[in-house]
């Protein structure tokens, strides 16, 4: 090949070069990064999964109604949780398609623990005492809401129960073999976990940044999630509430949430704002008993 078809050949090549650049850069995701979910869940079926958290949660709603701490739906704080749900739940298909289909809940449970939870299927609860004892915002609720609810569109629950349907397949398939076990027990018993499962460092990293996201793109300040982790690190001194115990707080957390704030400003510029804001408890009342706390 002469220079000048050399020449022209290496001008060909960048420019398809710097077109594919151009291309991927165009159709790049915005938000966050987070990769793909583990493949361990795939040990364990997702409707099993789900039908067994439903139980679980039946059997939490039950046993708070019989103690009258199980809040009606007129309660001004069941209404504030379920209106911001409403503005979260469009924003959740995209990490998981199952969302479409999940019967999503959302209640409060009459406790001073500061707690909340999503579990598998969409079936939120939090706990009254994280409401009152932190005097959340609207946009430090929507935090604590994405963070769980993208536990369970990452699948985290799944992923823990692959990973001791793995171990302990090996354990009891190595024990088959020396004759010790049986290992038809396979799976029993996980459904149990769901209300006891403890996630890991990269999990709650995992849903900070995806939960960060979905607050975000349904309207609410992201800066809040800094403040939502101080006000944990401040309820932690002590003793420590279960929801820290769970979900540790600390400088590095909030350090992560801050570097990942940019990736996601635009997107709460660019959101419609919720139309009405809402008021946290102005008492620690029973749930069950409306109070006259405004609810806008």
């Amino acid at each position: 090949m002469n220079p000048s078809a050399c020449r022209f050949a290496h001008r060909c090549a960048s420019f398809l070069f710097t077109a594919a650049l151009l291309a991927a850069s165009a159709w790049a995701r915005e938000g966050v990064e987070v990769g793909p979910p583990s493949s361990l869940s795939n040990l364990v079926s997702a409707d099993q999964v789900e039908k067994a958290a439903v139980q679980q949660y039946r059997q939490l709603q039950q046993g708070a109604s019989q103690k009258n701490a199980l809040a009606p739906d007129n309660h001004p704080q069941v209404i504030r949780l379920r209106a911001i749900a409403q503005r979260l739940i469009p924003f959740t298909y995209e990490w998981n398609e199952r969302a479409r289909s999940w019967k999503w809940e959302v209640n409060v449970i009459g406790s001073k623990q500061i707690n909340a939870f999503c579990m598998p299927g969409g079936k939120i609860a939090f706990y009254y005492g994280i409401l009152d004892q932190l005097k959340l915002t609207d946009d430090e609720v929507a935090m604590v809401m994405g963070h769980e609810m993208a536990h369970a569109l990452r699948e985290h629950a799944r992923e823990q129960m692959g990973k001791s349907m793995a171990t302990r397949g090996a354990i009891e398939l190595g024990a088959a073999l020396f004759g010790l076990g049986d290992i038809a027990r396979g799976a029993a018993g996980l459904g149990g976990q769901l209300l006891t499962l403890r996630f890991g460092r990269e999990d709650e990293s995992e849903a900070d940044l995806v939960g960060l996201e979905l607050a975000a793109r349904a309207g609410y300040d992201p800066h809040a999630s800094v403040t939502l982790w101080e006000k944990m690190a401040q309820a932690s001194k002590g003793a420590p509430p279960e929801f820290i115990s769970t979900h540790p707080s600390g400088p590095s957390r909030i350090r992560d949430l801050e570097a990942n704030i940019p990736k996601v400003q635009k997107l709460y510029e660019r959101a419609p704002k919720p139309p009405e804001r809402f008021e946290p408890p102005k008492s620690m009342a029973k749930p069950t008993t409306p109070s006259r706390e405004t609810s806008r």
